[in-house]
């Protein structure tokens, strides 16, 4: 009886402990997370710009040059728009276009982006500040870093182009 005594107090002590042992899902987004920071994105924790949508989503941004901010425009993804949006891409709508046409090479470029991009990515955000993906990171960053590439040359393309046509091009440079 003793015995029994003994077992279920060391099952009182260590099972506070395996609560807080991280699930595989949390060691994964911890490490997608963690290198994605040190790919140079910031990774927050923010409510989505949807209607509806209370809770909290992963915004993972590539920040636009201060000297050079970036358009205004927010793309959904088809099963969280309302069929009044305009199309833009498969699977996507304008919820808000960007003042000015994006220029063909561009628009060519964030289409093939959002055709590539996982299931689970709902929103692409630009605003004067960086381009945003929310997404519920349903992959590891392994999988994550194939769309690094496109999305810094996307950024690197929206820079210098704000809606309000106010931007400073360092002299010397000619505009993009």
């Amino acid at each position: 009886m003793t015995w029994f005594f003994i077992l279920f107090a060391l099952l009182l002590v260590v099972s506070p402990v395996m609560w807080l042992k991280p699930s595989p899902r949390q060691r994964r987004i911890s490490a997608l997370r963690t290198a994605a920071i040190k790919a140079g994105l910031t990774v927050k924790l923010e409510k989505p710009p949807l209607h509806g949508i209370e809770t909290t989503m992963p915004a993972y941004r590539w920040h636009y040059p201060q000297e050079l901010p970036g358009p205004d425009f927010v793309l959904v993804r088809d099963d969280h728009a309302s069929a009044a949006l305009k199309p833009f891409a498969h699977g996507w709508r304008w919820r808000r276009e960007p003042l000015r046409p994006l220029p063909e090479a561009l628009e060519a470029r964030l289409k093939a982006l959002l055709e590539r991009l996982p299931q689970d990515a709902i929103v692409v955000e630009s605003d004067r500040h960086a381009l945003t993906l929310w997404w519920w990171e349903s992959q590891d960053f392994p999988r994550f870093s194939t769309y690094l590439e496109d999305f810094v040359a996307l950024r690197d393309g929206l820079a210098g182009r704000p809606d309000d046509g106010a931007v400073s091009v360092p002299l010397g440079q000619p505009r993009a």
